[in-house]
């Protein structure tokens, strides 16, 4: 086989923006994939399952269904596979939660930059309430940390992704026992309250950690897909396996298969276009040319892309023979057919 998919979360600009960003757009490689595409598809995303597309489509090709049950598959990534193989976890993040007279925002994870040493602490001061509550915690990696909660596993929660930018209230876990994680996340929070980890964060210019957010509930069920990742956060970081992180188009050439590409998230949460805009073109230099070159010397037989924003994915497919159609001119134009 050699069919290569990359997905590439927040490629699609929003609707209202993205007249003018594919303007600013200098990428020939993309715009041949895409305006000579054997095939192309867009589906809107439903919210109401309280991930982004990309985390769905993601957890499906993990074999892992559609709902980003994550939390085992995280837990084997960091090194915990034996508990990972009993019981139903969740991952739980450190978080801060800014606080306005209307509302709370969940910000996004990636800002806290939490190093393991602070991740450490705070875990530290958590660990034994959880003990004394009956739900195990354990320490994965800097800011991703796993809770065993059996009893919650009917809880619906959303991912930190889905959630930032979004009013918090929106977005916290829901179902029967959604009041009793309330309960825990205010305790932690006091916890944690003008803790020495926070007073040193705030004196470095860093953002406190005044919260905890849950999510990725999972049951015992291993991956049966591979994907490579180059990841931005720990818990996609943990989901790929070791040879498979931060992989490259050479590689991905050679070994043809599945890869995800997380550069765009953060700039696209944050709605800095211009870093969008910079690492789009960076991603053309570094993936686009090469995947074109391979698939028009035959090295390759066909490049899917998958593309999304927070209301849907756009599913390209370019073949050798696609790129022989001299009459369709390359275009960034396919992009703006995404809902």
């Amino acid at each position: 086989m050699t069919d290569i998919t990359l997905a590439l979360p927040f490629a699609l600009p929003p609707p209202e923006l993205a007249t003018d960003l594919l303007r600013a757009l200098k990428m020939p490689a993309w715009a041949a994939l895409l305006g000579r595409h054997s095939n192309l598809q867009y589906r809107a995303f439903d919210n109401n399952s309280r991930v982004l597309p990309h985390e769905a489509w993601l957890s499906h090709a993990l074999g892992l269904g559609n709902h980003a049950a994550l939390a085992t598959a995280c837990m084997r990534g960091c090194g915990l596979a034996a508990e990972a193989a009993q019981c139903h976890w969740f991952m739980l993040q450190p978080a801060y939660v800014q606080i306005s007279r209307t509302h709370f925002l969940l910000t996004d994870l990636r800002d806290l930059h939490l190093s393991e040493a602070d991740s450490l602490a705070l875990y530290d001061v958590a660990r034994p309430y959880f003990d004394e509550i009956g739900k195990p915690l354990l320490h994965g990696a800097a800011g991703l940390w796993f809770v065993r909660a059996d009893d919650w596993a009917s809880l619906s929660t959303a991912s930190p992704d889905a959630a930032t930018t979004q009013s918090m209230g929106d977005w916290l876990p829901e179902g029967e026992h959604a009041r009793a994680f309330r309960k825990l996340q205010n305790e932690i929070q006091m916890l944690w309250h003008e803790h020495p980890v926070n007073e040193a964060r705030q004196a470095r210019g860093l953002q406190p950690v005044n919260s905890c957010w849950l999510w990725g509930g999972a049951g015992p069920a291993a991956p049966s897909g591979r994907v490579a990742i180059s990841a931005d956060t720990a818990w996609m970081t943990a989901l790929a396996a070791p040879e498979l992180r931060q992989p490259t188009a050479q590689q991905l050439i050679a070994q043809p298969g599945t890869v995800l590409l997380a550069d765009l998230i953060a700039p696209a949460q944050a709605g800095d276009w211009a870093d969008w805009l910079a690492r789009m073109q960076r991603i053309e230099q570094e993936w686009f040319a090469p995947l074109l070159a391979a698939l028009k010397d035959g090295r390759i037989s066909s490049v899917k892309l998958v593309l999304s924003h927070r209301f849907g994915t756009s599913t390209v497919t370019s073949s050798k023979l696609a790129q022989r159609k001299f009459w369709r001119q390359p275009s960034l134009n396919p992009l703006l057919k995404q809902s």
